[in-house]
């Protein structure tokens, strides 16, 4: 049995030197194998030795070969001195090669197992090593045969990798010649500034291996009336869920896409500029930006970032999120910009019904996506006519965000840990239909009262009355400042303003005590009085009016005015 084993052993060893040995010229690679097929053919045409392989990518590639690697070297040399393969072919040694599938019933074609193999991006042979040297003068004599389209190539990689940013024009000058010195000293080679043959071949190779890595394609989605190349290697086809086409991640990539088509007008671009930032897949910290008839959002956290771009043309809005995880975010940043170059909308936008029988419903999510949910919300009350909010301090502590009604970014003014508020501005000045009025003197002991909030966040979409009465004009330990209420509220209520019989702000609720010390009888609640919140607002440099009104108003004018004073207050992190 161990002489079996070992033959079988020395056998395998011998089967993969021998694959080390081969080599291949790839001129081609496609996303799709009709096409793939087609060129296979026209080229069978011109060379005896045209093989075709699904690759690693999910692409499709056409060779030359095999060869040994000296032998692929100087074809590829020869072929493309005679310009009869395009300028980006390189030298493969086959080890993102899967199935074959050209010629047609060849052995090992399509239809046998792929290799059992780790998948890899793109092996070649350092190409350095196997093409000649050349002198500067001799790189220069073989730069000066390049073709324009040869040319444009080499600037096109030497942007890639951050080394060029002018323009894809084909012209050799002090810009490119410097990006051309700086990749080689990169690459441990003398800065000349003029590349010999054996380092454009190495840069384009490199070039092609990345673009492989991306799976970048071209892919029409005749649905949405959008072209575009976006990395469909290391994506599959989800489903539509108006206004996206959704791409879920392909073989573990950790990428995922949407495409964007809808009709609209201005306002519906800035819509869908609001409400995409209220998704998981746009976190927020990142760069947003808006330009007249088109955004961009970045978002980025420890788990995922997205890049999404939209635009507005011809009555419709047509554009794109990349998701991928932090680690991908270079070479995705490329993709992002080859996504937004080929970006083109070809016919009438996504119908809005598409799909929508086997949508998810749920408040939770929009188009089948997540929405984000704030870390808390508590309740709060408008304080002045250009929207200043009174709430209390546990509302906004640690949140990287602040909205007042969920649409409306604020920011903090002022905590005061001593009373327990937080005064809140609005970053663009608000106009609320009502503005808290104080009551100018404590409540009766005995009297009435009700407390206005959101129990229950944002599941409803204004602002709730629980009533209670008010026990005590100080706290259990005597605190002058605090009003003993006893009502059955929820945390969400906790910045809500208590209100009189009159309608008058008798005080600010004020969160339960969570240091769980001591354990008070249930419906114990406490409030701020109104003197407290005047004092708290007047070093702020806000005068809160004190109300003259003292007779009893009607269940439903109390509840009118309470709805137009308090507002939901959401903490996001």
């Amino acid at each position: 049995m161990k002489f079996i084993l070992t033959i079988v052993a020395a056998l395998y060893l011998a089967a993969g030197a021998a694959r080390a040995q081969e080599a291949w010229v790839q001129i081609e690679a496609l996303p799709i194998l009709a096409d793939a097929e087609e060129r296979a053919r026209a080229w069978s045409a011109a060379f005896p030795d045209v093989s075709g392989f699904r690759l690693s990518s999910g692409w499709y590639g056409i060779a030359l070969g095999p060869y040994s690697p000296e032998q692929a070297a100087n074809r590829l040399y020869a072929l493309r001195a005679e310009r009869l393969i395009p300028g980006d072919s390189f030298v493969s040694d086959g080890g993102n090669f899967r199935g074959r599938f050209w010629p047609v019933g060849a052995a090992g074609a399509e239809a046998s197992a792929p290799r059992p193999e780790p998948d890899q991006v793109i092996t070649v042979v350092p190409t350095p090593q196997t093409l000649p040297d050349e002198t500067p003068a001799e790189a220069r004599r073989s730069e000066a045969l390049l073709t324009p389209e040869e040319r444009r190539a080499l600037q096109t990689a030497l942007q890639w990798f951050g080394f060029y940013d002018s323009a894809i024009d084909g012209a050799f000058g002090r810009g490119t010649r410097t990006s051309m010195a700086a990749w080689q000293g990169a690459n441990d080679h003398e800065e000349t500034g003029v590349l010999t043959m054996a380092q454009r071949a190495a840069l384009l190779d490199g070039y092609r291996g990345e673009l492989a890595a991306l799976g970048l394609g071209r892919v029409l989605e005749p649905r949405a009336g959008i072209e575009i190349e976006m990395p469909i290697g290391l994506v599959e086809f989800d489903d539509y869920a108006p206004p996206f086409v959704r791409y879920r991640e392909k073989d573990g990539s950790g990428i995922r896409v949407l495409l964007i088509s809808q009709e609209g007008t201005q306002a519906t671009l800035d819509g869908l500029y609001d409400v995409m930032q209220t998704l998981e897949i746009v976190p927020l910290q990142g760069f947003r930006e808006r330009q007249g008839e088109s955004f961009t959002l970045t978002g980025q956290n420890a788990e995922l970032h997205s890049h999404t771009y939209a635009r507005l043309e011809d009555g419709m809005v047509k554009g794109f999120t990349l998701i991928y995880p932090p680690e991908a975010e270079v070479r995705m940043s490329r993709a992002v910009a080859i996504m937004r170059e080929t970006l083109t909308s070809t016919g009438p936008a996504l119908d809005p019904t598409l799909g929508a029988e086997q949508a998810a419903q749920s408040r939770d999510l929009l188009s089948g996506l997540e929405i984000r949910q704030p870390e808390r919300t508590r309740s709060g009350v408008y304080v002045d006519r250009e929207g200043a909010v009174l709430t209390v301090a546990e509302a906004v502590e640690g949140c990287a965000r602040v909205t007042l009604d969920d649409l409306y970014e604020a920011r903090v003014a002022a905590t005061d840990r001593a009373t327990g508020l937080a005064l809140l501005k609005p970053v663009v000045p608000l106009a609320p239909t009502r503005v808290a009025a104080l009551a100018p003197a404590d409540p009766r002991i005995g009297a009435a009262a009700a407390v206005a909030g959101f129990p229950f966040g944002p599941a409803l979409p204004a602002a709730t009355l629980t009533f209670g009465t008010v026990e005590d004009l100080s706290g259990l330990s005597g605190e002058a400042g605090l009003l003993r209420l006893s009502a059955e509220t929820e945390p969400g209520e906790a910045g809500g303003p208590v209100l009189d019989p009159a309608g008058r702000v008798a005080g600010v609720l004020l969160p339960a005590s969570g240091d769980g010390s001591r354990q008070l009888p249930p419906g114990v609640r406490f409030a701020a009085k109104a003197g407290v919140v005047s004092a708290f607002l007047s070093g702020q440099g806000i005068s809160a009016a004190a109300s003259g009104e003292s007779g009893a108003m009607a269940p439903e004018d109390i509840t009118e005015a309470a709805m137009g004073m308090t507002v939901l207050v959401s903490c996001w992190n």
